[in-house]
């Protein structure tokens, strides 16, 4: 009799999750729950109206530095589709992202994560923050197994200067001393 269950059902054939996808679930819950916690002792010690106030605040500062990012991400975005071939475009918008992520956290209603939102828009932060992030995903594309995303990020990035690089071999039929003749246009 089939039942469609592989012959091999042992639980150690079962692939095995990462541990962000583990944890990720309980650290969200453990957020919300120390916002909720922390909002409620700076109710009762300063009032509701202040927590009202301080998160309002919160959210207009964030919705002005997503705007301002996100203005500058794509004023340089038009600066570079704008250089010239020999590529002067000025490279001023590596922490943009950084900054709508520290806005986007202040948008959000708590103070933990205002506290961070505002960690993310100063600038030594930044830095750090994007140095600590491109080491870890280096590490991850040379640890990428073949196959995966990571293998085909890290095989798209062997060869970036102009976007445009096609791998593979030149195969001529004829000698390469015989002169070749010039191809007529194609005329549609």
């Amino acid at each position: 009799m089939t039942t469609g269950v592989p012959a091999s059902s042992h639980p150690a054939s079962r692939p095995r999750r990462s541990r962000l996808r583990r944890f990720l679930p309980l650290g969200v819950a453990a957020w919300l729950v120390l916002e909720i916690w922390l909002l409620t002792l700076v109710a009762d010690a300063a009032g509701g109206l202040t927590v009202f106030l301080l998160l309002v605040a919160g959210f207009v500062l964030g919705s002005v530095v997503v705007k301002r990012a996100g203005r500058r991400a794509f004023r340089s975005l038009s600066e570079t589709l704008q250089a010239r071939p020999s590529g002067e475009a000025r490279t001023g918008g590596s922490g943009n992202g950084l900054m709508m992520l520290g806005g986007l956290l202040l948008m959000l209603p708590g103070l933990i994560s205002d506290a961070v939102g505002l960690l993310l828009l100063i600038p030594p932060v930044q830095q750090a923050v994007s140095r600590s992030a491109g080491r870890t995903i280096d590490r991850k594309l040379r640890e990428a197994t073949p196959g995966s995303l990571g293998d085909a990020v890290r095989q798209a990035r062997i060869h970036r200067p102009d976007g445009k690089v096609v791998q593979g071999e030149v195969i001529r039929d004829e000698p390469s001393h015989a002169p070749q003749e010039p191809r007529p246009p194609l005329n549609r």
